[in-house]
């Protein structure tokens, strides 16, 4: 079928796609790497967060027996040490997530910001629409992966509790320190084992959003076609252009005949109009060229201004062949060419007596 979309999509297809916003990525490859470093920086971020709540806790417990009001001075202070407390602990984490979701992002998308894809655009609003993607073949496969990660995470889940299980009523008889080292060791083999699980679903995730966009943004042979002609033009304009410029070009050559010193033929095959100028040029130059119908009108030009024809068959077919229009002849026509330009120049002479 002439609209199926067959070909790869060209670099100008691409370059378009790329302009309205449209580009792959495997949100997948993101979520993977905010969980890994979201976890990993709060592990490591952990004793200053216990410590920080701790200092907290302990300022604000003892000052229940001791503070009997409370004045604006108090409560600043207190929203102060809260909102230090709280950023202290969950600051780096945030900058943390924000960093890598933009690492992530940008290093699938090129950090491609288009003005097309945030424009609004009252299509969107449509309810059909919304309908038609619910029950699209894209929303099934999003609903199968989907599915599948929740089971494969249920599965990850289920295999740590179970291996950790007998250890929870040694919960009762352990220090704060050490039942919360045990919950964050917990948490972390916990963490492992879903980014390792992850990291495989996401490849395949990430190596079957390049395959749907690549499939998306192919061209059929006709849109092929079409970019060929916005970008080399229309064959049937080119074509015209073209021989409206050979037109102009035969048009300043024919006006040019007139200037000639001679016209060499064969006898009508063959027409080279050529002139010498001792103070213009270093050797003869061709004004002229043409093969039978415009050999016909270049001789009948030169006839017109009474400008000398001198026919000679293998001297004008090489000079055709060889030779270009105000361009000097070759070097090997030299000799020839004198010998007929002084044959003009003498013919010249005689009428002049």
């Amino acid at each position: 079928m002439a609209g199926e979309k067959t070909e790869k999509a060209s670099p100008k297809k691409r370059k378009d796609e790329r302009k309205k916003g449209n580009v792959f990525q495997s949100k997948d490859v993101i979520t993977v790497g905010v969980i890994a470093i979201s976890f990993y920086i709060l592990k490591l971020w952990m004793p200053y967060i216990y410590m920080v709540t701790k200092t907290s806790l302990i300022k604000y417990i003892s000052l229940m027996g001791t503070t009997l009001s409370f004045n604006e001075s108090f409560v600043s202070q207190t929203f102060r040490d809260i909102a230090i407390a709280v950023f202290g602990s969950c600051g780096v984490l945030m900058v943390a997530v924000i960093t890598v979701t933009i690492i992530f992002t940008g290093a699938q998308t090129k950090f491609l910001i288009s003005a097309d894809s945030i424009k609004f655009k009252l299509s969107k609003l449509n309810p059909l629409s919304g309908i038609k993607k619910m029950f699209s073949i894209r929303s099934v496969v999003e609903l199968i992966k989907n599915l599948i990660k929740i089971s494969i995470l249920g599965y990850v889940v289920y295999s740590v509790i179970r291996k950790n299980l007998y250890l929870v009523p040694r919960l009762m008889s352990m220090d704060l320190i050490a039942g919360l080292s045990f919950i964050i060791t917990t948490i972390m083999s916990l963490v492992n084992s879903i980014i390792i699980a992850f990291v495989a679903i996401s490849a395949l995730d990430f190596l079957y959003q390049w395959w749907e966009y690549e499939k998306n943004i192919k061209m059929s042979k006709q849109d092929v076609k079409e970019e060929y002609k916005q970008q080399e033009g229309d064959p049937q304009l080119k074509g015209k252009m073209k021989e409206k410029q050979r037109a102009i070009s035969m048009s300043r050559m024919m006006q040019q005949v007139p200037q000639a010193d001679v016209i060499i033929r064969n006898p009508t095959h063959f027409a080279i109009a050529i002139k010498y100028d001792l103070n213009s040029n270093g050797a003869p130059i061709v004004l002229a060229k043409g093969q039978d119908n415009i050999a016909m009108k270049i001789i009948e030009k030169a006839m017109e201004h009474n400008i000398n024809l001198v026919e000679n068959k293998s001297l004008a077919r090489a000079l055709y062949e060889n030779a270009e229009v105000n361009m000097e002849i070759p070097l090997e026509f030299y000799e020839p060419v004198a010998e007929v330009l002084a044959w003009v120049y003498k013919l010249k002479e005689k009428g002049k007596q």
